[in-house]
């Protein structure tokens, strides 16, 4: 059955066709899921276990090492790399790529019960491991509440309810809080007062936990009634707690005179106050105010812009409720960042249909002009909505940008089969035979270019790497997208081309190739193939120097990301205290707030901030780091505030290491550059670091590095307490006792809980503020207690003194390796630039035995990204190869066309340089949709030649005949898409990609109609006579 013929007979059913076309696609639009980027597996999980008062040293060898031997027994492990910190052991597990969001979770259920199977295996003091597994789960709504005037209680409670608020809006799977400090009851006594009542420290701890229990006192009965019990005395506030009567008067004390009948109040040892956790883990603050962050998610696969809407109305509502002072706002919204891509998207797809029009209308006519921006556009992006709404799949930055990419080759069929209709007309054939013939005699030509354009993706589609699952869907987009074009040219093009175009103005028998342009060109042709070495032999050195050229183009693996702010991460030297971070986040935010083009700072300080952005990783908890998100008003304000910023930092920045950086897209590795020295599993940290300080020193000296570091960081000194276990013995002193002393006395020991609302606040017993400000240099002074006994001694009987000593503060492993890792970032170039400076110098550091150097950083992701390509190529080669050996039953015709592919880089260097763009990721999609608009047209070329041939034409003239009567058509789609990518040229995302296919194909036209009928008549030894 001819699907022309049957769509031209029976035009009810095609009218109905068109009508849902456009219908369903503009309702499959409105109800297609809206993401910043596709789902994506982020395959990391943590495993943290704390261990309180071991060495970053015992940390490694008693937990960390114990954990990493159970999790090495996983098949689907990629690699294990742990931190090892002071009391704190963080464990990370890379899964293997192939594991995707359908089979995680069983990875996951398998790791926790292999850690859960050393659980018992931890030493005595380790806490339960806690494993985090959503360590790719993002927030898309990232809110800032920030409180001028008001206490921190204030703020923490006004919080509260707006976080109840958004808890029960629609489709709102998850809102966390950062930065909430933990309420804390703290009891400040005196060792010496507890000492002389004989009042030890576990009796008051006994006392609280009994008489904040929830007791259970049943249940009575009374006539006809039952009733519960309960027993007052419970705390009804922080306040209260100093009313409880702790003991009576001992013995001891009567008989010095004090009266036997007298009790003892906590209020009368200890003061109590009602506070929060000090120092804090983290601390938040919003352009220089204490702020509390809330970070909301929405429910996986829903449109995600409807949700940011309800939460902005909701939103609304809560702030003009708001007292003066509570200030709301949003650091980062998805959905503004969502709809912003759309209506881009939008505008440049109405800009690319009135190109197209524009281009179509000069060279071959409105009304064709109209149907083939309809037909071979509008139409196949509505019916590429369908389809994808039936699919489930999302807009997003890639499904959109699949639709882009193709846009240029979806009016390639209409144009053909519009040329062909016109030709025809002219050509006195009757309108529905024209129409039929003009779409069923490319057809199957016609499709097999359709599915070689599409394979050409394929690789991405077929690649397990982190590249495949994020891109995985331009593949499928693309090939709908052409499929759909295909489909559509063999119904509604033609029958829009009878509907609409008017016979031809009657010329008699002149031929409608003979014009003066086709006649210059036949001229050309004519030269080039008469003169076919010397041709290919120019080309050939032009290849070259393409070639050559190319390796002077900067190389980009991810442009920044379109995002109206930008992150500073800040480090003080390792094992400064909070409050010093905060005082140099504080000079940051102060120079910021003199920038007019800024409109938020928000700083997070202690950790990083919740996880919004998907590339980004948040970072570790320790106190001497933060991280500042700086939003600014218009994005071309981001790298003007970057740069003054930088030179701000230049002149007053003599302590901490500040990294500033612009958001990137698609790349997930925190440092552009990363080498990682690893040695033996017990290797020696001093040749570590001092490898590390050679690979630091060699970075120093390049012109393309800055925030040189290692992720070790600097060894801390650490306070130690010299136990004299003789003395200590005689007097029954333990080790316990004297750590229990030294924690008492500044951060406090856990006595009990107080219990208020749904909230269980610690109870925390610590020696009062003059004894906790010289601890540091009065430990000797210390009274200190043993367990159980209510007699006191000296610190100093016990302790032959204490002294700073210089220890490792952090240990990294990888694979199960002691390693460290070289990192930097990025000046005055991109990160191939900085590899290639240093590469030769890092691997000529003679290194240990044992040792070795491996490349990790955008390098490695770059590497990791292309060799997981390389498995699609070989069916996507292999089902190109068939399909165009099918196509022309013959070897020479494939092997032109592959040879005529290299020549395209001409093209694309060119342009590069030319307009001094770098060549990554985006721009090597817009390599592979070149080279499938290239083989689509020669596809089509060498079946005319087939087709003149069968129609008793010379070789020569069925080449040359081919040649021009495919001209206008292949000119009119290469204009259509270089024209048609022109909006895209003011997205530094698609830039490259657009520069690619600009030149490129402007480039690779004329290559595909001179170069492919040269190929031809050196093949097939075609003689011009």
């Amino acid at each position: 059955m001819n699907l022309t013929r049957a769509t031209l007979e029976k035009r009810a059913v095609s009218y109905f066709f068109a009508f849902l076309l456009i219908f369903g696609g503009i309702g499959a639009y409105m109800s297609l899921g809206q993401l910043e980027d596709p789902e994506f597996t982020v395959k990391t999980a943590a495993i943290t276990v704390a261990y309180p008062g071991a060495s970053a040293l015992q940390v490694e060898q008693e937990v960390v090492d114990l954990i990493e031997t159970q999790l090495q027994e996983m098949v689907e492990l990629k690699h294990v790399y742990s931190m090892a910190r002071p009391g704190l052991a963080i464990i990370k597990v890379d899964i293997q790529n192939q594991y995707w969001s359908d089979r995680i979770e069983q990875v996951w259920d398998k790791m926790r019960s292999k850690i859960g199977d050393v659980e018992g295996l931890l030493p005595p003091g380790a806490h339960t491991h806690v494993i985090g597994d959503d360590f790719g789960f993002v927030f898309g709504f990232l809110i800032g509440i920030s409180a001028d005037g008001y206490s921190y209680s204030e703020l923490d409670e006004y919080v509260k309810k707006v976080r109840k608020e958004l808890q029960v809006i629609e489709n709102v799977a998850r809102v966390d809080t950062w930065g909430v400090q933990q309420r804390q009851v703290y009891l400040e006594i005196s060792e010496t007062q507890l000492s002389q009542l004989g009042i030890t420290g576990e009796q008051i701890r006994n006392t609280l936990r009994q008489q904040n229990l929830v007791i259970d006192a049943g249940s009575t009965d009374l006539q006809d009634q039952r009733f519960r019990m309960t027993v007052t005395g419970e705390f009804d506030s922080p306040e209260a707690i100093g009313n409880l009567p702790i003991a009576g008067v001992s013995d001891a004390a009567r008989n010095t005179g004090m009266r036997g009948d007298e009790i003892i109040h906590l209020r009368d040892i200890a003061e109590v106050v009602v506070g929060y956790q000090d120092p804090p883990t983290t601390i938040m603050r919003m352009d220089g105010q204490p702020a509390i962050a809330l970070a909301a998610a929405a429910v996986a696969g829903v449109n995600v812009v409807t949700v940011g809407q309800a939460i902005d109305a909701r939103l609304q509502e809560i702030n003009a409720a708001l007292p003066i002072g509570i200030e709301l706002e949003k650091i980062s919204w998805q959905s503004d960042i969502i709809s912003d891509s759309i209506s881009d998207f939008m505008i440049s797809l109405a800009q690319a249909v009135g190109i197209v029009l524009a281009i179509l209308a000069v060279t071959m006519g409105l009304r064709v002009g109209i149907i083939i921006g309809l037909s071979g556009l509008v139409f196949a992006i509505l019916g590429t909505m369908l389809v994808m709404s039936i699919m489930g799949i999302d807009l997003h930055r890639i499904s959109l940008g699949a639709m882009i990419i193709a846009m240029g080759m979806m009016v390639d069929n209409a144009i053909v089969v519009v040329d062909g209709f016109v030709v025809r007309l002219k050509q006195g054939m009757e309108r529905n035979a024209a129409a039929i013939e003009a779409a069923s005699l490319p057809s199957i030509p016609l499709l097999g270019a359709t599915v070689v354009a599409c394979m050409a993706f394929y690789p991405i589609f077929a690649s397990d790497f982190d590249t495949g699952e994020y891109a995985g869907s331009l593949f499928t987009v693309v090939a709908i997208s052409l499929l759909i074009s295909w489909l559509l040219s063999l119904t509604l093009t033609p029958l829009m081309c009878v509907l609409f175009i008017p016979d031809p103005e009657n010329e008699g028998d002149k031929d409608p190739y003979d014009t003066a342009l086709l006649r210059t060109f036949g001229g050309v042709l004519d030269l080039c193939i008469r003169n076919r070495r010397i041709f290919m032999l120019m080309l050939l050195g032009l290849l070259g120097v393409s070639i050559w050229g190319f390796g002077k183009v900067d190389q980009l693996y991810f442009p920044d990301a379109n995002r109206t702010q930008f992150m500073v991460d800040y480090w003080v030297e390792e094992g400064a205290r909070i409050e010093k971070t905060v005082a140099g986040v504080a000079e940051l935010e102060e120079e910021l707030e003199t920038y007019e083009e800024v409109a938020l700072v928000s700083s997070f300080i202690g950790a990083g901030p919740p996880r919004f952005y998907l590339p980004v990783s948040p970072e570790s908890n320790y106190p001497s780091y933060a991280q500042l998100i700086v939003n600014t008003h218009e994005l071309n304000q981001v790298n003007p505030v970057i740069a003054r910023l930088n030179a701000w930092l230049e002149k007053n920045n003599k302590d901490a290491m500040v990294r500033v950086r612009p958001y990137a897209v698609g790349a997930f590795d925190d440092w552009k550059f990363e080498a990682r020295i690893s040695g033996p599993a017990s290797a020696d940290p001093e040749i570590l670091r001092d490898l590390a300080g050679q690979g630091m020193d060699t970075l120093r000296d390049s012109d393309y590095a800055a925030e040189i570091r290692s992720n070790w960081r600097t060894p801390s000194r650490e306070l130690q307490l010299q136990y004299n276990d003789s003395r200590a013995s005689f007097a029954g002193v333990t080790r316990e006792d004297v750590g229990r002393t030294s924690r008492r006395a500044v951060d406090g020991v856990t006595v009990g809980l107080y219990r208020e609302d749904d909230e269980l606040i610690h109870i925390t017993l610590r020696s009062d503020q003059r004894v906790r400000d010289s601890a540091a240099m009065d430990l000797h002074l210390l009274q200190l207690m043993r367990q159980n006994s209510t007699e006191a001694m000296p610190l100093s009987q016990v302790v032959d003194g204490s002294e700073f000593v210089w220890k490792e503060n952090v240990i990294w492993r990888w694979d199960r390796k002691r390693a460290i890792t070289v990192q930097a970032g990025i000046r005055n170039g991109t990160a191939p630039n900085l590899m290639a400076d240093v590469r030769a110098k890092f691997e000529a550091i003679p290194l240990p035995v044992g040792y070795t150097l491996e490349w990790d950083g955008e390098y490695n992701s770059q590497r990791e990204s292309t060799e997981a390509l390389l498995p699609g190529f070989g069916p996507a080669g292999i089902t190109i190869l068939f399909i165009i050996v099918a196509l022309f039953n013959a070897f020479r015709p494939p092997l032109i066309i592959i040879l005529v592919i290299p020549f395209s880089i001409i093209g694309i260097t060119f342009g590069l340089l030319f307009t001094n763009t770098p060549f990554g990721f985006i721009a090597l999609l817009g390599g592979m949709s070149l080279i499938g608009m290239m083989i689509k047209n020669a596809v089509v070329l060498l079946d005319e030649i087939n087709q003149n041939l069968d129609r008793g034409l010379a070789r020569y003239q069925a080449v040359k005949q081919a040649a021009v009567s495919r001209l206008s058509p292949v000119c009119n789609a290469a204009a259509t898409t270089v024209f048609g990518v022109i909006p895209l040229m003011s997205d530094q995302f698609w830039i490259g990609l657009a520069v690619t296919i600009m030149f490129g194909l402007a480039f690779g036209t004329i290559l595909t109609m001179l170069v492919v009928p040269v190929l031809y008549s050196i093949f097939y030894k075609v003689d011009p006579g």
